[in-house]
């Protein structure tokens, strides 16, 4: 009798053993999503970049699955935002334009009937973070603190000057850094404070799953780098790409900090990390490069949202892995909240893939049929497997293979038509789903027409 109640006692202690290990290992990820700001596709060292070290990002690819054919929703500011919090084609709501920086403008910004991203992961359990940059709009409702991130430190408008300002809350690129809503003061570099921030997030919420969205302007401009790291790429002629380069090895800096807090405390293993840059290289502006891309902030053309894109997720995802069909900002919204256990919504269409049974190797085919660009500059593009359509960029559509191509330099439109006018349908037919902007904002030249103009190229 006795014996009976040890067996039966180890095999209840076993089991309880094993359902804790079944615990600990089944513990929802902690996401952390890492944004850069008009940072050139060719500017970081995975990717070939020779007189820019970014030690730091090029361990979180090698760690990670490089996707090379990775894109954002549009190719400038904040649009991209937009669709990266809602999991949307962003023209789906008329959030085509960079709103301007009014905070008595209720126009301006993400609409109110869209529900973000970090609402849906709060109400799956997670601790909820906003770092840097916003640009979804300055009114009261628009802001992070009331669009489901329940700790934000940062900058509401589009843009921020990073060293030595005279705070004004009428300019936007001078209005104060707040943390929760209420001014702060910085005396460092802004990127430095943004990675110092990030590093204190993590370190505060050890043991509860949380959402890090960790925004940098960096490299957006104004170029003002300290004075040491600029001293460092003194041997870069070009004065402006010598700004540019001091202004991302800071930024990857920031990310190491943010990165290093993520493994001293102990959670390195359970955390999906997303890395991408926001839109292409705006290249002369800035400084930055898109090589071997044609384009630019702004293009249609791989250019202009081709972007540096990194995913990784040591407890999932084989180390050292690249990943080469096309992936989207779109897809951080159904991933995170796939890993998080979160039902997606079903009260709108949705454009959001959850990328982990792709890039674990589980599910076989492509995430995407097609992914749709348009903007008011009477631009439109359609990418279907390697084939891609531009339209509004010359005289006639263009066609491109980008397997043999991914420079966009020969135009297949005549020699592959009947590939072309299917091409054309399909973005006529996404073009017609769409609304027309809800605000004018900044980045856009006048409305897009509700249907695409008829294809000009013959076959």
């Amino acid at each position: 009798m006795k014996t009976g109640f040890l067996a039966t006692l180890v095999v209840t202690l076993l089991a309880g053993i094993g359902c804790g290990f079944s615990v600990v290992s089944a513990a929802p990820p902690n996401v952390l999503l890492i944004v850069s700001d008009d940072h050139g596709y060719a500017d970081v060292g995975f990717q070939g970049c020779k007189d820019i070290p970014t030690p730091h990002l090029d361990q979180l690819a090698a760690e990670g699955v490089h996707c090379t054919s990775g894109y954002v929703s549009h190719p400038f500011c904040s649009p991209t935002r937009a669709g990266l919090m809602t999991g949307r084609y962003q023209q789906r709501f008329g959030h085509e334009n960079n709103p301007f920086y009014n905070p008595s403008d209720h126009r301006e910004g993400l609409p109110m009937s869209e529900t973000l991203l970090p609402a849906h992961l709060a109400k799956a359990g997670y601790v909820t973070g906003w770092i840097g940059k916003w640009h979804l709009g300055a009114a009261p409702e628009f802001r992070p603190e009331n669009r489901g991130f329940a700790e934000t430190f940062g900058f509401i408008g589009g843009g921020h000057k990073f060293l030595n300002w005279e705070v004004n809350p009428k300019v936007e690129y001078t209005v104060p850094i707040e943390r929760n809503g209420e001014p702060v003061e910085v005396t460092e570099h802004l990127t430095t404070a943004f990675g110092r921030e990030a590093a204190g997030f993590v370190n505060r919420h050890v043991g509860k799953p949380w959402f890090l969205y960790l925004a940098f302007n960096a490299p957006h401009t104004p170029h003002e780098p300290t004075e040491e790291r600029l001293a460092r790429f003194s041997s870069i002629e070009d004065p402006v790409r010598r700004k540019y380069a001091a202004q991302v090895s800071l930024m990857d800096d920031a990310i190491g900090e943010t990165l290093g807090a993520l493994r001293a405390s102990g959670q390195e293993e359970n955390t999906l990390v997303f890395f991408f840059s926001d839109n292409g290289g705006p290249i002369s502006v800035n400084g930055s490069r898109n090589d071997p891309l044609r384009g630019a902030k702004g293009d249609v053309y791989e250019g202009g949202m081709r972007v540096p894109f990194v995913v990784k997720w040591p407890a999932k995802l084989k180390q050292g892995s690249v990943y080469g069909l096309p992936v989207s900002s779109l897809d951080v919204f159904a991933t995170a909240l796939s890993v998080a256990g979160a039902a997606m919504p079903e009260d709108k269409t949705y454009d959001s893939v959850d990328l982990i049974p792709y890039l674990a190797g589980e599910k076989e085919g492509t995430p995407h049929d097609r992914l749709f660009w348009r903007t008011t500059r009477q631009l439109w593009a359609i990418r279907s497997g390697d084939l891609k359509l531009v339209r509004g960029a010359a005289a006639a559509d263009e066609l491109f293979d980008l397997e043999s191509d991914i420079g966009e330099s020969r135009d297949l439109r005549t020699s592959r038509g009947t590939e072309a006018d299917r091409l054309s349908a399909e973005l006529d037919r996404w073009n017609g789903e769409l609304i027309e902007p809800a605000f004018p904002g900044a980045g856009g030249k006048k409305k897009p027409k509700k249907t695409a103009p008829k294809s000009k190229g013959g076959q």
